[in-house]
């Protein structure tokens, strides 16, 4: 069983002080979080000796992974010490693309960044300036305070990433659906783990939209899946396309079409509701608008969800049976529950599931966390610095309540790239950008936001090495210290835990330092701190001035949570609803108009949304455009994760690569004989908008009508200026994807159910998508 200090650990190697001597080796206890990226904080040992780190274990007395680290954890240091690597401030010299730059000092970069700035604060406002992130680097509050502190600007995005198609659909329908969010219980939250005489191992998951072993998004550690199954004895339930690690595990595996998760969840309600499985008692006493889901889900009988995902309607009878069976169940899902454009109604009826069965905020059910001590770690963090007037001029909240309400704190991405190609509402004349890579990763349309980008007037770029991004647009390029080398903390969602610095890296500085010192030089008021050390003992304490029904405070420094390593606030509950933890009147029940999980969903009413789950068939698809598939006649899906990369990084590292080469695209054999490719031939994968070209790797649990393909991919190895620009074109799946394809909440988008032919890359055929789209505009 786990605990928090494991059998058979010997103490006199793996001692409990969070800093110790052994040798010549100074060893460290703290948490690894990014760069380079990840959405997890795994406790490890850095061992390090004259300044620099040689080695990382991970440490086998924390309660969160065990000991256990990914091969990229594994391997970081030789990613720390990479000689590609930013050593330094840089600025451009020759002519966007070029590739050419000179070194500069920070002052230098602090003072031109600044300069502009407050040209364009005179000329067109602050909201003229657009602050963006990608995932993975620890940034969800520190970027998002610079914008609105030191910038003064309402526009935070998500670099480009249509349809906010990345956990903020299943945040904003959890906060209209109950006041709150649900992570799928495996007794991380609690410090003694399954030793909790509190906690109950979940009898079954229902496991939709990721592959949680290899991705561990959202902050949630995959093998903690496997550590149910195996010490509980938890059954799963996979929806998935392909036959994962955990789909060959699960007791029912749902092969459903890309896109169409929604019918069969629908329907899976409507099984439980019409044989009478669900919770009376939690949908008598926590539940508004039984009655109606009820009707909806007669919309969707199974045998309508089995013909729509290309599944048995038994099947489908059988999995809602089991889930109903419980006592509890939960709900583990992904980020491919936000890639498609109902991503809103989906997240909607998963939720409509977890809690007419009663499985909300219960031992091993679907658990309600909130950040440990209340930490604001969110994309508003900051955001009481700008006036209403202000706020009202944040990109999208002209489109969407939601934005418009603050359901999702960030600019809209789909708008702020049509703000950049037509001027309206008004112009964007600057991009900061921290810890994305868009034309890499996040943009869906990568030709086309490329486009848009190089025509902003003034780019900076914060980031760990030089990436297609910076080469393509930017005019100030900072190097950002990886994890060894910041002091920070992270808290998502619980416990809290900190990161320390043991090494520096040339000139590099972490994002901390970054925004603490560029914000000081343009609002020394809102950036009172001397140092990081100073800024972070704020925001570990910044959660007092948010507290609602939630009990827990706390006056520790940064130095105090270093030496403790993890902070696991000590007053953790279940059924917060009955203890009156999520009202703001602290009051029983949840932070909603009704008090209860809406589902009907009375704010979705007022909207003129549907309040209620529904289906929509993908925009591009065997169904919706049948003409269409005929001459693209493969449902392809994207964004599949990889053990060795997260998202577009790390392809510098030789172990890593030498793991993972190339990139890849799934065919089932049959349908690679039908094209005559074998395993590792080049193929292009080609739609209406564009191509790209990968290597065939065979799935056979895949249908013969469906292709998957990776994403990320550039070739760091290659020419870095134009045309080839790191190759971020040639193999770039979203060469195929389309921005601003959105469901009418603005959310989710198709990023994972798109149509595509295939055929293979000849001598005759092949050509550079790089140099198609760097030097005539796109294809």
């Amino acid at each position: 069983m786990l605990t928090n200090e494991l059998e058979g650990v010997n103490k006199d190697v793996y001692k409990t002080d969070w800093q110790w001597q052994e040798g010549e080796y100074t060893v460290t206890r703290t948490n690894m979080w990014t760069a380079p990226g990840c959405h997890n904080g795994c406790s490890v040992l850095y061992y390090t000796k004259d300044g620099k780190v040689e080695k990382i274990e991970g440490d086998p007395l924390s309660p969160y992974n065990q000991g256990r680290l990914c091969m990229r954890c594994l391997d970081v240091v030789e990613t720390f010490y990479h000689p590609d690597r930013l050593k330094y401030p840089l600025k451009r010299v020759g002519e966007r693309g070029e590739n050419k730059w000179e070194r500069i000092t920070w002052d230098e970069a602090y003072d031109d960044i600044a300069e502009h700035v407050r040209a364009i604060w005179e000329e067109y406002g602050p909201e003229s300036i657009v602050s963006m992130q990608g995932t993975g680097r620890n940034i969800c509050w520190q970027t998002p305070y610079l914008s609105y502190a030191a910038f003064g600007s309402p526009n935070f995005v998500l670099g480009f990433l249509s349809g906010d198609a990345c956990y903020l659909p299943r945040t904003t329908i959890g906060h209209c659906f109950m006041g709150d969010f649900f992570v799928a219980d495996c007794s991380q939250h609690l410090e003694k783990r399954f030793a909790d005489p509190e906690y109950v191992f979940p009898d079954y998951m229902l496991i939709c939209g990721n592959n949680a072993l290899i991705s561990n998004g959202d902050g949630f550690f995959g093998h903690w899946i496997v550590d149910v199954m195996k010490e509980g004895g938890t059954k799963l339930i996979v929806l998935d396309p392909s036959c994962t690690w955990l789909a060959s595990k699960a007791e029912h595996w749902l092969q459903v079409r890309p896109g169409t998760d929604a019918a069969v969840v629908i329907s899976m309600l409507g099984v439980i509701i019409e044989e009478d499985l669900y919770d009376h008692d939690f949908v008598e006493n926590w539940c508004y608008g039984f009655d109606e889901l009820a009707e909806r889900c007669k919309d969707y009988p199974p045998e309508k969800a089995a013909e729509i995902a290309g599944i048995d309607a038994d099947d489908i009878r059988a999995a809602a049976r089991a889930y109903a069976s419980g006592n509890p169940s939960t709900i583990q899902w992904g980020l491919k529950v936000d890639q498609t454009v109902c991503g809103i109604p989906l997240a909607q009826a998963l939720l409509s599931l977890g809690a007419i069965c009663g499985d909300i905020d219960v031992p091993g059910g679907m658990m309600i966390p909130r950040c440990a001590y209340d930490i604001p770690d969110s994309y508003g963090c900051g955001m009481w610095n700008l006036s209403d007037e202000m706020l009202g001029k944040m990109l999208g909240v002209d489109t969407s309540p939601l934005h418009a309400l603050g359901f999702d704190p960030t600019a809209n991405g789909d708008t702020v790239l049509l703000a950049i190609e037509t001027g309206e509402p008004y112009p964007i004349r600057m991009l900061f950008i921290q810890s994305t890579n868009p034309i890499a990763n996040m943009a869906a349309d990568a030709p086309r936001v490329y486009n848009a980008m190089r025509s902003v007037d003034y780019n900076v770029v914060v980031d760990v090495f030089m990436t297609p991004t910076a080469v393509a647009c930017a005019d100030i390029v900072l190097p950002c210290g990886m994890s060894c080398e910041r002091n920070s903390a992270r808290v998502w969602w619980w416990p809290l835990r900190s990161i320390v610095k043991v090494a520096d890296y040339y000139e590099a500085k972490s994002d901390e330092q970054i925004i603490l010192e560029l914000g000081k030089r343009l609002n020394p008021r809102l950036f009172p701190w001397e140092t990081d050390v100073e800024l972070m003992t704020w925001w570990i304490q910044s959660g007092n001035r948010f507290h609602a029904g939630w009990p827990h405070k706390t006056d520790q420094t940064f130095l105090d949570l270093t030496e403790k390593v993890i902070d696991w606030p000590d007053d953790w509950a279940y059924r917060k609803h009955e203890l009156g933890w999520l009202r703001d009147d602290g009051q029983p029940g949840f932070n909603t108009n009704t008090g209860k999980c809406e589902l009907y969903n009375t704010l979705f009413e007022a909207w003129g949304f549907d309040p209620l789950p529904y289906y929509e068939e993908p925009p591009e698809s065997p169904i919706s455009t049948p003409e269409l598939f005929e001459e693209y006649p493969y449902v392809l899906t994207t964004g599949a994760r990889t053990w060795e990369y997260f998202h577009s990084e790390e392809r510098q590292v030789p172990r890593l690569r030498e793991s993972h080469p190339d990139p890849l695209t799934d065919l089932h054999p049959d349908t690679a004989a039908k094209i005559g490719v074998c395993e590792g031939d080049w193929i292009w994968v080609e739609n209406m908008r564009g191509k790209c070209k990968q290597r065939v790797r065979i799935n056979a649990s895949l249908k013969p009508d469906t292709v998957r393909s990776e994403h990320g991919w550039w070739f760091p190895e290659t020419d870095g200026a134009e045309p080839n620009l790191f190759g971020v074109f040639d193999s770039n799946i979203n060469n195929l994807t389309v921005q601003g394809v959105t469901g009418p909440t603005l959310y989710g988008a198709p990023y994972a159910n798109q149509i595509c032919k295939i055929y293979p890359v000849t001598k005759e055929n092949d050509c550079s998508p790089s140099e198609i789209v760097t030097r005539k505009g796109g294809f």
